[in-house]
């Protein structure tokens, strides 16, 4: 009895693990896809950007030069004058080097409410060398179309620092820029009811036919009926089911985590001031013949000097020129063959067993371009 338990149990076994195959198999499917909200944003839901100018003060020396920036004696002029303190007619007497114009910009979020806070960047304008210490004077932020958005001011953080002396001077990172945590105060909303749209669009941050079709098929399926449809490569019109009327927000929660495979077009990007190339995985190679070889010449000098024998009465120390001549023609390269269709990694490592370098590689993959035999689009940066 014990024993036929034991057969049983060694079977239930064998069942559970086929079991557990089978369920892990569609979870790792899915790791390959990715969620809409990651590849496409909704109409309506973005971000604002906001400027301002501004004065930094506080700063031990390593403000403007009143002499070379007009524009901070004035900005410094006006403000005082705002607050009731006339020095206009001492313009000319103002040395303060503990001030700065700068810059002020930050992001306005989505459906950013009259006074939540958010973050500000600070850049120097003038010849401010550090803005360590510094405190930011309220500054209005404005929209593209001139009104004011948020408020800004408080004391900067600087991630870098600036130390010299009379024969050395170092820097590390940029003294002249800053950020402020919940610097920024919202003042005015944009007014937009996401909940009253009866549609949307839906755009895609890397614009493709296959993945715009894919994204409405998954939608349908969800929704349970033909609710989205794409109009081009970057956009599929969206519009809200009856069952979520004015409840807009609910059925974006329910649509951005539905899983799609994007697709890609084969590209080969390549940076040549770096010598960066980075080739998507549907890159192919037709039938070609690669060789690669540089004729290099080394020429080195390394003179001696010749010493007469000590005592000697007639001998004089000269100097004796060595000359080293190498020649590198390339003759140890191999020529490659890279057959039909190859893959991605194949093409790497044929590029590789030739001793091909970044450089060099940027070279070929044009060559090949031009040969017709490369099957993707070389996008230079």
């Amino acid at each position: 009895m014990i024993k036929r338990l034991g057969k049983y149990a060694f079977q239930a076994a064998i069942i559970l693990a086929a079991l557990g195959i089978f369920a892990l198999a569609p979870i790792s499917a899915a790791h390959a896809q990715s969620r809409i909200k990651d590849i496409a944003d909704f109409e309506g839901v973005r971000d604002n950007m906001l400027v301002g100018y501004g004065l930094i003060v506080g700063l031990n020396g390593t403000g403007d030069d009143m002499k070379d920036a007009d524009f901070t004696r004035q900005s410094m002029v006006a403000m005082l004058e705002r607050l009731g303190i006339n020095v206009r007619d001492q313009i000319e007497n103002i040395k303060s080097d503990n001030i700065a114009a700068v810059m002020v910009t930050s992001t306005l979020p989505p459906f950013s409410r009259q006074g939540s806070k958010i973050d500000v960047s600070v850049s120097a304008i003038g010849t401010s060398e550090s803005l360590q210490g510094g405190t930011l004077l309220v500054t209005p932020l404005v929209g593209a179309d001139g009104e004011v958005y948020a408020v800004a001011q408080g004391p900067v953080a600087v991630g870098g620092f600036s130390a010299s002396g009379n024969a050395q001077t170092v820097v590390k990172g940029v003294p002249t820029a800053a950020r402020i945590a919940n610097g920024a105060i919202v003042e005015r909303e944009i007014d937009f009811n996401l909940n009253a749209m009866k549609s949307m669009s839906v755009v895609l941050r890397n614009p493709d036919f296959t993945t715009a079709r894919r994204i409405s098929n998954a939608i349908n399926a969800y929704l349970g009926e033909v609710a989205a449809r794409p109009s081009d490569p970057g956009t599929v019109r969206l519009t809200v089911p009856d069952r979520y009327n004015k409840n807009v927000v609910s059925l974006l929660t329910d649509i951005e985590q539905l899983r799609v495979e994007p697709d890609q077009i084969a590209r080969v990007v390549i940076d040549e001031s770096t010598g960066t190339i980075v080739m998507g995985e549907n890159v192919r190679i037709s039938r070609v013949a690669i060789a690669q070889g540089n004729l290099t010449i080394r020429v080195t000098e390394t003179p001696q000097v010749s010493q007469p024998s000590p005592f000697s009465q007639g001998g004089t120390t000269t100097t004796v020129p060595r000359t080293n001549v190498q020649v590198d023609d390339g003759s140890d390269k191999q020529l490659g063959l890279l057959d039909t269709g190859v893959s991605l990694q194949e093409l790497v490592n044929g590029l590789n067993s030739l001793g091909v370098g970044p450089r060099d590689m940027i070279t070929i993959l044009q060559a090949i371009k031009a040969s017709g035999a490369l099957q993707a689009e070389i996008e230079v940066m």
